[in-house]
């Protein structure tokens, strides 16, 4: 962006959860890259990736963990889940199975986060309506009756993958106004940092190490 790497008044961590093969990846990936990535390959671990948006006049960077969905896995990306301001809850609207799972995922979710925590739950792969095996009402009463925000979305066609991202980050900013999350707290999965003045630089910007050796 224009604005420059450093140019950001918060920082927001998301983690990205669900089975293997719901499009945890492509999602990320068409959000930070605006493109599809065919025949994206499965995480082994976790992934990282950062944009910057904008909410209400501030700018905002997101550090998105992508976490693998395989069971075997799971041990390793539960560790992630602690301090993030944001957890996106992905299913795949054409297999039932990657749905009917979201209850494991959410009680992962609800345990190892913060109360705060803003859960967006995902019906990936909407390009594929004629192969749906989920319908949209029972995942609206299912995110309905758990407190969570809820969209379709496609990976591939990019159709409200911007929005799920950016509603996520209102909702965030919305708690930090009212005062429901507080910053100062470990746990809260935001940094607030003063968006740096022309002229001035930032010699040491703190990020995560990327990838996962596991």
């Amino acid at each position: 962006m224009a604005a420059g790497p450093y140019n950001y008044s918060y920082i927001f961590k998301y983690i990205i959860i669900g089975d293997m093969g719901v499009g945890k990846s492509c999602l990320l990936h068409q959000f930070t890259e605006k493109k599809f990535m065919a025949d994206c390959p499965h995480t082994i671990g976790v992934e990282f990736g950062t944009r910057i948006i904008e909410v209400s006049g501030q700018k905002i960077k997101l550090q998105i963990w992508d976490t693998a969905g395989q069971e075997r896995f799971r041990a390793v990306t539960r560790s992630y889940y602690r301090g993030a301001a944001g957890a996106l809850m992905v299913y795949d609207i054409t297999r039932r199975s990657t749905y009917n799972h979201l209850s494991s995922w959410l009680t992962d979710a609800r345990n190892l986060t913060n109360p705060n925590t803003v859960i967006f739950l995902i019906g990936n792969k909407g390009d594929l309506d004629g192969q749906r095996d989920v319908t949209y009402e029972e995942a609206k009463q299912f995110a309905d009756e758990n407190g969570l925000l809820f969209l379709e979305a496609s990976a591939k066609t990019g159709d409200n993958v911007e929005d799920v991202f950016l509603e996520t980050a209102k909702k965030i900013y919305q708690n930090i106004q009212d005062g429901s999350l507080d910053l100062n707290a470990a746990e809260s999965g935001v940094q607030h940092k003063p968006a740096n003045r022309p002229g001035q630089t930032l010699q040491n910007d703190q990020q995560p190490k990327e990838g996962c050796s596991c």
